[in-house]
């Protein structure tokens, strides 16, 4: 079952731009030690789209190395075509991951059939493969409807996760829960964890927000198992700062937080994302002191 805090783990690079194979090690240790209940990678938040199938394999392999069977770890397979996301998904599987993540690409289109044929395809050619459906929201998914994605998941047995991000995200994921057939094991909030408390409340049994502020995700999701939901919220209310800065800065800002915590040396991007200013470093560092009480966690 995966539930619980999931973060999608970023790749670290050296100056020059190649991969940090130990800053990589060092990201692991750090959602372990903040306790992650799972890893996800690649995804959007690790510069899938600046990888190579090469890079891909190794750092997933690294990754699964690293964490050496304590948590599940879900593998990033999705792609521009059927054969990519199976190439992906038998990736994983040589590294020992049976569960992928996979968005259906924006090609395909919005329609019930053609976006069932794409899973359908992908479960036929990896047989023992679990599949955790994204529905990401345009322009980078194609925002499919509650109605859709269960009549995709109800021909689907591989389809045992739906990771709902379209926003606003509680109706849709009340409408998958409340017309789930009994191979859907639960639904996963996206969004950054912006949403969290929300998400939860519509009875999500996990998140996979980026990891720089996983220790603080895992505080909260604690608070709210236990019923202690204001709690809950009193934390969320103070993630909300540092949240709001990422949704403009994305990898930029994972990384510097990442150099700030001690996690990497480097906070190099391959993306084209916004440059963070002194000022933007000003205000994140700030909002961090802020927290630095619900920083526990230590490379």
């Amino acid at each position: 079952m995966l539930q619980g805090i999931l973060p999608v783990l970023p790749t670290p690079f050296l100056p020059d731009g190649a991969i940090d194979r130990a800053g990589m090690d060092r990201i692991v240790d750090f959602a372990l030690a903040c306790g992650a209940d799972g890893v996800v990678f690649p995804g959007f938040a690790s510069e899938v789209d600046e990888l190579t199938a090469e890079e891909r394999t190794e750092l997933l392999r690294l990754v699964v190395a690293r964490v050496a069977g304590r948590v599940p770890v879900v593998a990033g397979a999705s792609a521009g075509t059927v054969e990519e996301a199976v190439a992906h998904s038998r990736a994983a599987m040589a590294v020992g991951i049976d569960t992928v993540m996979i968005q259906a690409p924006r090609s395909v289109g919005a329609g019930a059939e053609a976006v069932a044929g794409f899973y359908a395809a992908i479960a036929q050619q990896v047989p023992g493969l679990t599949i955790v459906l994204q529905n990401a929201p345009a322009p980078r998914g194609s925002d499919l409807s509650p109605e859709t994605i269960l009549g995709i998941v109800r021909g689907n047995p591989a389809i045992a996760y739906v990771k709902e991000e379209t926003l606003p995200s509680g109706g849709p994921i009340s409408a998958i829960l409340a017309g789930a057939p009994p191979h859907l094991r639960g639904v996963i909030g996206g969004g950054g964890a912006r949403y969290i408390v929300e998400e939860y409340r519509r009875g999500a049994c996990g998140a996979m927000p980026a990891v720089e502020l996983t220790d603080m995700h895992v505080a909260l999701d604690r608070h709210f198992r236990a019923g202690a939901v204001e709690q809950a919220r009193d934390l969320y209310m103070r993630t909300l700062p540092l949240l709001v800065i990422q949704a403009n800065f994305r990898m930029r800002f994972t990384k510097h937080v990442l150099v700030r915590r001690g996690v990497l040396q480097h906070a190099g991007v391959r993306a084209r994302l916004p440059q963070l200013d002194s000022h933007d470093l000003e205000e994140i560092d700030a909002w961090l002191a802020r927290v630095a009480d619900l920083l526990t966690a230590t490379p």
